[in-house]
């Protein structure tokens, strides 16, 4: 199989794809991976690719997006049937969530509002804020305190998974315009 490919291998392509910021290449590579399930393609021989492929330290595409704020990757990443998005990598037991809040901290307070973004659509695709990584440290807790926004954004993520079966419905006849009878006699 080695033979098939001149230069990096398609996962050692997806891995730098991550780490550069390339979602044209990712996207080719998804759609190479995705064919070889037949005419239809393969969701689930795409989620195996981008769930296996790991840089040599163990970190994950996902991993690679969040810790270098590549916002695209991510979300094209995020879109595919079946992929992970909780994952631990093998050093720190860190998820994508919590490489996000330290890329976030690695940038200057002004810029804290747009590394926010691969915060949030880390939240928006359902990555879990309660996990604990090998520090027993959740994402919330790795934020730099002067950091508000993200405290919140965390704290508000974490209250809406624990909290989110709890909230009533609405009843069905809220909405049903004016109660009483209908009809006109006295």
């Amino acid at each position: 199989m080695a033979d098939e490919f001149e230069g990096a291998s398609p996962r050692e392509q997806a891995v730098e794809a991550a780490r550069r910021n390339n979602p044209e290449l990712l996207q080719e590579l998804i759609d190479k991976v995705g064919k070889k399930g037949g005419d239809k393609g393969s969701p689930e021989a795409v989620a195996e690719f981008l769930n296996t492929a790991r840089d040599g330290v163990g970190y994950g595409l996902l991993h690679l997006a969040a810790m270098n704020g590549k916002y695209d990757v991510l979300d094209l990443l995020l879109d595919q049937e079946g992929v992970e998005i909780d994952h631990e990598d093998r050093m720190e037991k860190d998820t994508p969530l919590h490489k996000a809040v330290r890329f976030v901290n690695s940038l200057k307070p002004e810029s804290w509002e747009d590394g926010k973004e691969i915060v949030d659509i880390l939240i928006d695709a359902g990555c879990d804020p309660r996990i604990r990584n090998k520090g027993k440290l959740k994402p919330i807790e790795l934020v730099d305190p002067r950091n508000k926004d993200l405290i919140e954004a965390l704290r508000k993520a974490e209250w809406n998974i624990m909290y989110a079966n709890d909230i009533p419905e609405a009843e069905a006849d809220e909405d049903e315009g004016p109660t009483g009878s209908a009809s006109d006699s006295d």
